[in-house]
């Protein structure tokens, strides 16, 4: 049986990103501590930088907990400052829920991430023009594809008809 209770002093940085806007540190937690619905990291995001790029899911609904720092939140066509305490939902939708956290400070910013887990999720990158498309349960095969919105193609193309 996993315990279900860790101290953020004892995650470890599994998933770190160093790929210039795009720069930071994530611990998952969830899968340490028995969850399966919910999905929590611990973020750790340098001054003047993005964890993601600007993106909206139509499967996963997300929230973010502030705890340390301060930045800025665009969410659709709007921005708002962050700072410690506050609390963000992010919820299912089109271009009109994309987020994206920037630290503007001059320290590290630190936020809790929780989200629900699906297993079929399309997620939309506005800013770029891209979606991805991900199929498949923890432990299950994955399908994971990502491309460009303006290569669609009409429903019968390459099949014999």
């Amino acid at each position: 049986m996993v315990k279900p209770i860790m101290n953020l002093a004892d995650v470890v940085f599994d998933d770190v990103e160093d790929n210039g806007l795009y720069t930071s540190r994530r611990a998952s937690i969830g899968s340490h501590i028995g969850a399966r619905d919910l999905g929590y990291n611990l973020t750790v995001l340098p001054p003047g930088k993005a964890q993601c790029p600007f993106h909206n899911h139509r499967g996963e609904e997300e929230m973010f907990f502030i705890l340390e720092g301060e930045g800025e939140l665009r969410f659709g066509s709007e921005r708002y400052p962050l700072r410690a305490h506050d609390v963000v939902a992010c919820p299912t939708g089109g271009p009109e829920v994309a987020h994206q956290i920037i630290n503007t400070g001059t320290t590290p910013m630190r936020y809790l991430a929780i989200s629900t887990m699906v297993d079929i999720e399309a997620c939309e990158y506005p800013d770029s023009q891209k979606v991805l498309v991900s199929a498949g349960g923890q432990g299950q095969s994955r399908l994971r594809k990502l491309f460009r919105a303006e290569n669609t193609v009409e429903y019968y193309d390459r099949e014999k008809t």
